[in-house]
């Protein structure tokens, strides 16, 4: 793993997975997504002689096929994520997230990629019908987000099937850390904390997640990349660990020693049937396969993330007051 691409690279897990790779000593093209105020999101920060920023979007099989030229393992993140937006505007998440795998996967295929690993979610397995949740475990579409993720996938893995693509099919579960999205529940709590409020607005605290480091998921794509025997398979990156909503804000207001109410805002509830009550991933499958172990505990990973999210010249960055879908 030599000359890398990383798609979808101006976002949070992205960025970082730019950094470790950079660290590692990759050259690493990265793709912004193309927008008129030449805006490289989160890449702007990140200054190093073997980065090369590109812009465009993955919907365009010929910008794919160009990116990949000369690369060697391609790392595919760019997709739209946020939930709750897939419920307004599902066809844009079809066409970024399974046309986009497509032309990703095509364009690999064509160019003759060593290997690509294409990003899933724990969100394609729905509430967990057992835990711990395996690779096994039946999808279950919850939301437009989650059966387009499930769509990639099967993309995915029909070029492997189909075409031998050297694909593996990398499933994170709930990913945290320094430059997250405000739509997630913990950058939400953090910032609404780190602007002095006492009230903070929450949706549903019930639900359990399995909680990743962003520096644990991204050293698990790199080790994925690295062993030969995750080719066409769909690997979990979990810790093997359940902590309900609820534990997690109180692990924040204690952390940021803060005396605080929850008040939930309706408008931060999902659909009942769209809601995904239980995660809980089992990582055997990685941890057989690579050297790779969950570094951070959920309390050392938040105060990470804590100390990003209070630095004034982070904070500025977020519109706590404002609910992101």
């Amino acid at each position: 793993m030599n000359k890398v691409l990383v798609t979808g690279a101006d976002g949070f897990i992205g960025s970082h997975l730019t950094e470790a790779l950079l660290a590692r000593g990759c050259k690493v093209r990265a793709l912004a997504q193309y927008n008129s105020f030449n805006d490289w999101g989160w890449l702007e920060d990140i200054h190093h002689p073997e980065l090369e920023v590109v812009t465009g979007d993955v919907r365009d099989p010929n910008l794919c096929r160009n990116i990949v030229k000369g690369i060697d393992t391609v790392f595919h993140l760019a997709a739209l994520i946020a939930i709750p937006y897939s419920y307004v505007a599902p066809d844009s998440y079809v066409d970024t997230n399974v046309k986009g795998t497509l032309n990703m996967c095509q364009a690999a295929r064509d160019e003759g990629v060593e290997r690509i690993l294409v990003t899933s979610t724990s969100e394609v397995y729905g509430t967990a019908r057992f835990v711990p949740i395996n690779e096994s475990h039946p999808k279950q579409p919850q939301s437009p987000y989650s059966a387009s993720k499930i769509g990639a996938d099967a993309i995915a893995l029909s070029f492997f099937n189909a075409f031998s693509l050297p694909v593996t099919v990398v499933r994170p579960f709930n990913t945290y850390g320094p430059r997250q999205s405000a739509r997630a529940i913990i950058p939400t709590i953090i910032t609404q904390i780190a602007r002095g409020e006492r009230d903070i607005k929450v949706g549903d605290l019930t639900p359990t997640r399995d909680f990743n480091f962003v520096a644990d998921t991204a050293a698990g794509f790199i080790a994925l990349a690295e062993c030969g025997e995750a080719v066409g398979k769909e690997i979990n990156i979990a810790t093997g660990r359940e902590v309900s909503m609820a534990q997690t804000l109180e692990t924040i207001a204690r952390l940021m020693d803060a005396d605080v109410k929850w008040t939930v805002d309706p408008q931060r509830l999902r659909p009942r049937g769209s809601e995904v009550f239980r995660l809980l991933g089992d990582n055997s499958l990685i941890t057989s396969m690579t050297s790779w172990r969950p570094r951070f505990s959920l309390e050392d990973g938040l105060r990470k993330t804590i100390e990003w999210f209070s630095d004034p010249d982070n904070l500025k960055k977020y519109k706590s007051g404002i609910y992101n879908v």
